[in-house]
């Protein structure tokens, strides 16, 4: 097995989205023993966002590319090519303002491209990367599990869907900002969506 895991939170080795990631990873390790992991960390290593030089770039033909168009899509054809080669994708999100971070935003757009990773079809649009396991290891400060308040597994669900990726289980690690009675039932409450994750 073939593990992906992307951490999104600024906050590097303190995120607790990134905690709730590890223990993701670390069941999978014990249950596919041999299993690769490669791990993105997309707070020290950002991603360019999707500009206009960007989609210049992605619009010329590749032999007619400058050698800066052509190095900027190589950032997104190397992104590409991790989760293609992936069997589990573990993302560790923590909510920044209702939403996802910028720098998770920006791998989405990479990884969205036009009849690499998705296609139109006459039956509407079909996504290429099928055959995957997608753990979403969410962090928030308060409780907004099942609410209108929950804008990001709406969206997860929906881009991921459009990218073949529908076999989607979601982690929820709620309340840290609530003090810390609600943080360790947090981590109580994660640790049991990741029982059902594998059951």
């Amino acid at each position: 097995m073939k593990v992906l895991q992307i951490n999104s939170s600024a906050r590097g080795e303190g995120s607790n989205s990134t905690r709730v990631a590890n223990t993701i990873v670390e069941r999978l390790r014990a249950s596919n023993p041999g299993a690769s992991v490669v791990v993105r960390d997309l707070a020290r290593t950002p991603h360019p966002s999707l500009d206009e030089a960007a989609l210049g770039a992605l619009f010329t033909p590749a032999e007619q590319r400058t050698a800066e168009q052509a190095a900027r899509v190589a950032l997104d054809d190397a992104l590409i090519a991790e989760i293609q080669a992936a069997d589990a994708v573990v993302l560790a999100v923590p909510m920044y303002n209702f939403g996802i971070p910028a720098q998770l935003k920006n791998w989405l757009d990479a990884i969205s491209r036009a009849k690499v990773t998705f296609q139109y079809t006459a039956n509407g649009p079909e996504g290429l990367l099928k055959n995957k396991t997608v753990y979403v290891a969410f962090a928030r400060g308060g409780r907004y599990r099942d609410t209108p308040a929950d804008t990001q597994v709406p969206y997860l669900k929906t881009i991921l869907g459009f990218l073949g990726m529908t076999d989607v289980r979601f982690v929820f690690a709620e309340g840290f900002a609530m003090g810390a009675d609600a943080e360790q039932q947090a981590i109580v409450e994660a640790e049991r969506d990741i029982e059902a994750a594998f059951a």
